[in-house]
């Protein structure tokens, strides 16, 4: 896992992101099927928050990073869909979200395009959800959580992305309303600042997903990775 995330990161330790692994409760592999090899993963772990009167449960994903071949494949997506199809009908009534900080434009994409209610979004704002957003960054990043940006500023020597990984161009900014929303929201992303998001999973989010997954694989012939999910 190590290795594959220094190969696309700046500023890392083995010491740093074991300690950052082991305040997690669970992580995704994702491996090629045919050789068995880790291509990828994705930490996360799950907390309790107020919501007015309610209490709701927050999956948080953490560091997430997929080598550059496999990109656009959906094993991970998939895979983390029917994890949160497990936490909703371990509690069905109970409001659940999926929290997430961004590094960079796939990241969020991952979210804004796939989730029908999800925080900060180019088509409506919800304050609802910007205070959920507010109420988990000041629980888990009180020293770094800037409120008046709605970003996570870690400082200069803080983890990013390298220089040639996923980049933003022109084209894509003027292509793309969500990727150039990302980068008004987070103009600093390069040196590492995060976004923090969130979304809803609803039951018609549930519902729904699989057949806009479904129309998306239709264009491919084959899968070839798996995601794995390792529970606590």
């Amino acid at each position: 896992m190590y290795e594959i995330y220094s190969g696309y990161y700046e500023n890392i330790s083995l010491e740093l992101f074991c300690q950052d692994l082991g305040e997690k409760n669970g992580v995704f592999l994702v491996e090629d099927r045919s050789t068995k090899r880790v291509v990828g993963f994705s930490t996360m772990k799950t907390l309790h928050m107020k919501a007015g009167n309610r209490v709701v449960k927050g999956v948080f994903s953490g560091d997430t990073i997929l080598e550059k071949e496999y990109w656009g494949n959906k094993a991970l997506h998939v895979a983390f869909f029917f994890r949160m199809i497990r936490e909703k009908l371990r509690h069905p009534f109970q409001p659940l979200f999926w929290l997430l900080i961004s590094k960079g434009y796939k990241t969020y994409l991952l979210m804004a395009n796939n989730f029908h209610n999800y925080y900060p979004s180019p088509e409506r704002h919800c304050e609802k959800l910007e205070g959920l957003v507010d109420n988990y960054c000041e629980r888990l990043f009180s020293d770094y959580y800037r409120a008046e940006k709605k970003i996570l500023d870690f400082g200069d020597g803080y983890t990013h992305l390298k220089s040639d990984v996923a980049g933003i161009t022109d084209d894509m900014r003027q292509r793309n309303v969500k990727i150039n929303f990302f980068e008004q929201r987070n103009p600093t992303w390069e040196r590492g600042t995060e976004l923090p998001c969130i979304g809803e999973v609803s039951y018609s989010l549930i519902l729904h997903y699989p057949f806009t997954l479904w129309k998306k694989l239709r264009r491919k012939t084959s899968e070839t990775i798996s995601a794995v999910p390792a529970n606590n």
